[in-house]
């Protein structure tokens, strides 16, 4: 029988590679997993064997211990794999494509689905709408940070890569679609972002890059991003981000010294719930702030868009509230100023076989926009150590050997 190694959550702080289940046509028990879908069976489905698999900021919320997430759960929702089985009802994916997984799971029958909203599925987490792989509360389909790892609804979910050879080469360019480049994208584009737009992104993570390569992509004519870390404010320099450091305070002032006005056209949360206060490197976690700043330097009539995660459950936030999600929201600035917002996962699917072209036509390097950089399944806890240490760098994991040294 084969085998499978995986990344799985030990408690706070620690992630361990463990021995792991294979991957089989139906859910089983397990770690995370909804009761409702345990014998589900996923005929619909394909194996993979994983040829990308990335570190997300996302991930990092739960090995903080800042989610309900179980030990033992299987982290990864960011795959890029080779079909190895298909099952019964698989009809147009084939064995041996190389295809890219959205990271939000969709059965492509329910009435969200059929609208494009597959980031709220009605049909695959029992508790809510919308799931993920390995990821707290989302249904409890199996992470793929692993060697395999089966993906259900093979033909709507999977983005087939046209070219095997092509895919390969591009690889750490094309593993970015399963979510932080669209993620990205998202936000720049329910911002309002367009040819000659003024852009701030809260956060110089993967994402917050993502997104500043995005409103590139989309014609922005300034893009600023603001952050505490310098080694990711350089990083976001690279290819030619204005920057802001809110260690030094409001970043108002230092909008204004870039553009003559303390103000943008659009604005992109890409932080979430643990945001810190401004003014220093040392500001305590303030959940709301970059929301509330992000209000006060957006041009009234203009949009936030919010690929930033916030949770329902958060059992490390500052005081009561923060532990269930409610924030101290000046909704009075947002309501003053008629602008609109823009929550919740990326759907997927809306955009990565466009954002594929941009990559295979080579108008976007998001691998160099996010210093993509290979390691070894092995390797992953100490890519999780130097991610949440603040490394400017976004770390795909290679456990079967594809991409080359």
């Amino acid at each position: 029988m084969t085998t499978n190694r995986a990344v799985a959550y030990k408690g706070p702080g620690k992630v361990e590679v463990i021995d792991t289940e294979y991957p089989t046509f139906e859910l089983k028990d397990g770690p995370g997993v909804n009761p409702a879908n345990v014998g589900r069976a996923v005929h619909h489905g394909v194996i993979l064997k994983t040829v990308a698999t990335n570190i997300c900021g996302s991930d990092q919320h739960m090995v903080r211990g800042r989610t309900t997430a179980p030990v033992d759960l299987v982290l990864g929702h960011e795959i890029t794999g080779e079909v190895i089985e298909v099952g019964r009802d698989v009809e147009f994916i084939k064995q041996g494509d190389i295809v890219s997984v959205p990271f939000n799971i969709a059965c492509g029958r329910c009435r969200n689905c059929k609208e494009g909203k597959t980031g709220i599925c009605l049909n695959v987490n029992p508790d809510r709408p919308g799931s993920a792989y390995g990821y707290v509360d989302m249904g409890g389909w199996v992470g793929g940070q692993a060697e395999y790892v089966l993906v259900p609804y093979a033909d709507w979910n999977l983005l087939k890569f046209p070219d095997r050879d092509q895919a390969l080469e591009k690889i750490l360019d094309l593993t970015m679609l399963s979510d932080i480049f669209p993620t990205g994208f998202h936000g720049a584009v329910t911002a309002g972002v367009t040819v000659g737009s003024t852009v701030y992104i809260a956060g110089a993570g993967p994402v917050g890059l993502a997104a500043a390569a995005s409103a590139q992509l989309l014609g922005a004519a300034v893009v600023i991003v603001g952050d505490l870390n310098e080694d990711r404010l350089a990083q976001a320099r690279s290819f030619g981000v204005e920057t802001v450091d809110v260690s030094k305070g409001d970043p108002r002032d230092q909008i204004e010294q870039l553009l003559g006005v303390p103000e943008v056209d659009c604005g992109v949360d890409a932080v979430g719930f643990e945001a810190r206060a401004h003014g220093s490197k040392d500001a305590g976690e303030a959940p709301a702030t970059v929301l509330n700043s992000l209000m006060q330097i957006t041009a009234a009539g203009g949009a936030l868009g919010i690929p930033g995660l916030y949770v329902t459950g958060d059992p490390g936030g500052i005081d009561e509230a923060a532990k269930v999600g409610s924030l101290s929201l000046s909704l009075g600035t947002g309501w003053a100023k008629s602008l609109s917002f823009t929550t919740g996962q990326c759907p997927v699917m809306k955009y990565n076989r466009r954002l594929m072209m941009a990559i295979l036509h080579d108008k976007v390097q998001i691998a160099k926009a996010v210093n993509a950089k290979p390691i070894g399944l092995d390797e992953a806890p100490q890519g999780y150590q130097e991610f949440d240490a603040g490394a400017a760098t976004k770390y795909v994991l290679n456990p079967n050997g594809y991409i080359a040294a």
